[in-house]
């Protein structure tokens, strides 16, 4: 099959690009570099079936030479990041926003099958837990910046199952906090590199707010696997919740990470409004409902949380050249 990633170079996309290499299928990678690397895809960059493009999806004219090539687009390509949405609403909005647009209008045209990659931001600040695909949207109000990425990709969900009405075969995955060795953009809020390194190097881990907000971290080849389980058309015109069930506090994972990384840092507890600025609002938790994605996709996450975080952790000593 000839696949398309958007995104390719990031995290996530990139592993995602040498899973489908595995599996024998040919792929195109885009990335505009700006949050990516092409050191994420060196084992692959010359592969025979690999090619990377560095370009945009806001580019019209590239997306329709590349959606004419290829069976399936991975549109994981997006403006992200916690610091992009206070600092620069108009780029996440915009650039999440107009690109998707673009996939979306060019794979109907093609008759193309999209594979969008959402976030379980977009349950924003729902308490009822876990939460099921149908569960309800709770945001702030539009004056706090930090709404905007999870009220763009909830728009671009919009736009996904509008063309599913008309027939694009589409499905929509929303990841809840992926993690693993080489996620190294700690600039853009990933809490789990921000730990490894501060605690390898001995500095104190900042936890931001009371450190009592619970996430459910997922590791990299669970998230992968869960992309890849998306080709089937059994997924089509669905939603499905991509993560772990396993929750863990902030604080909590900063403690666990000093004990494993046997680190002598501190945890520093420091105020939302110093970390980004007055007015900022956080979700107090999120845990998937993955009854959807085990019954439909088999779906089913192997690697718990201290298993993930010992090879998180051995990835960034072997970096870092740190040795035990």
């Amino acid at each position: 099959m000839d696949i398309l990633v958007t995104g390719g170079a990031g995290f996530i996309g990139s592993n995602l690009v040498k899973k489908l290499l595995s599996m024998n299928h040919r792929v195109w990678s885009l990335d505009n570099l700006s949050t990516g690397s092409l050191t994420f895809l060196n084992e692959v960059l010359h592969h025979p079936n690999h090619r990377f493009i560095e370009g945009t999806v806001l580019n019209r004219d590239l997306m329709k030479t590349l959606i004419q090539q290829t069976d399936v687009v991975f549109h994981l390509s997006a403006v992200l990041g916690v610091k992009n949405t206070v600092e620069n609403p108009l780029k996440v909005i915009e650039g999440n926003i107009d690109g998707t647009r673009n996939v979306l209008e060019l794979a109907y045209e093609m008759g193309r099958k999209v594979i969008f990659a959402s976030t379980s931001e977009v349950y924003g600040k729902n308490r009822d837990l876990p939460f099921r695909e149908d569960s309800d949207r709770v945001y702030g109000t539009t004056s706090i910046h930090r709404w905007c990425y999870a009220t763009a990709k909830s728009l671009d969900e919009h736009m996904c199952l509008g063309y599913s009405q008309k027939g694009l075969p589409v499905t929509i995955l929303r990841y809840f906090n992926a993690y693993g060795p080489g996620q190294t953009n700690s600039q853009y809020g990933m809490v789990v590199p921000r730990f490894i390194m501060a605690a390898l190097e001995g500095r104190p881990l900042e936890v931001y707010g009371d450190g009592s907000q619970s996430r459910c971290f997922t590791f990299i080849d669970d998230t992968v696997q869960g992309t890849v389980q998306a080709l089937s058309s059994k997924a089509d015109g669905l939603i499905f919740n991509i993560g772990s069930e396993q929750s863990i506090t902030i604080k909590q994972l900063a403690e666990l990470v000093i004990r494993m990384t046997g680190s002598p840092s501190e945890i520093l507890i420091k105020p939302y409004d110093e970390a980004y600025g007055p007015g900022y609002e956080d979700m107090p938790a999120r845990k998937p409902d993955l009854t959807r994605s085990k019954g439909i996709l088999g779906y089913d996450p192997q690697v718990g949380i201290d298993l993930g975080l010992e090879r998180t952790i051995e990835w960034y000593r072997q970096e870092l050249g740190i040795h035990r």
